[in-house]
């Protein structure tokens, strides 16, 4: 995530911006089809969006090219769905691009690929899995957000990989080149990101219920039968 500016050949560039194209556009339906349907989703779409960008502007060093970032967008694809953060999230790698010179323009294809399609849908993957096999909205909250986090570094590392070949071991030499570095960083950042989540949820069970209800996330409260008498 975050490739930075002119890192890749432009026929990986040019190739990874094909393979993003279509999941943002139909993000951006799902976003237009998302605000007219239920136009009191509009603060929260904000706060993921928002959310997404603060947390994924933290930049740890990584490895010559690309940096280690916590993601933000488990969140967002947990309550909105994953073609919605398909958009947003590379919204957000565009103002950081043009306002923190994190990452590029010609590398944008590729950081959306990895950051805002994979990661949301490895993220919201592992929630629906975790909540089918039986678990609370926490646990899965926790797989969900730090499953994204990684999910995202596995295919930044794929990237990488593809373009970077190694001189002996090739591609599979370089993956595990590219993957063991970003794992010095990344596997507890994925960590503290999914705690991060846990924690980012209670408060939205509590200042955000019926939003959740609607959403799905939260079942209806069950209403108490009332009963009547002649007294």
């Amino acid at each position: 995530m975050h490739i930075a500016e002119g890192f890749l050949p432009a026929g990986h560039a040019l190739g990874w911006t094909l393979a993003a194209a279509p999941f943002v556009a139909h993000g951006a339906r799902a976003v237009v089809k998302e605000v007219r349907e239920n136009p009191e989703s509009t603060l929260l779409l904000g706060a993921a969006g928002a959310f997404t960008f603060v947390l994924s502007a933290i930049k740890l060093p990584s490895v010559t090219g690309s940096s280690s970032h916590p993601t933000g967008t488990g969140p967002g694809a947990i309550l909105f769905r994953p073609p919605v953060m398909a958009l947003l999230g590379t919204v957000v790698l565009l103002f950081q691009a043009l306002l923190l010179a994190h990452g590029g323009l010609t590398t944008l294809g590729a950081n959306a690929f990895a950051f805002a399609v994979v990661g949301p849908w490895a993220g919201y993957g592992a929630y629906r899995l975790t909540r089918a096999a039986g678990a609370g909205l926490l646990p899965a909250v926790f797989a969900g957000v730090a499953l994204a986090d990684l999910a995202t570094y596995l295919m930044t590392s794929l990237q990488l990989a593809l373009a970077f070949p190694d001189a002996a071991s090739g591609l599979t030499g370089a993956l595990a080149k590219f993957l063991g570095v970003f794992a010095l960083t990344q596997i507890p950042l994925a960590i503290g990101e999914g705690l991060l989540g846990v924690l980012l949820f209670r408060v939205l069970t509590v200042n955000a219920r019926p939003e959740l209800e609607r959403l799905g996330i939260l079942q209806p409260a069950a209403v108490p039968a009332t009963t009547g008498g002649a007294a």
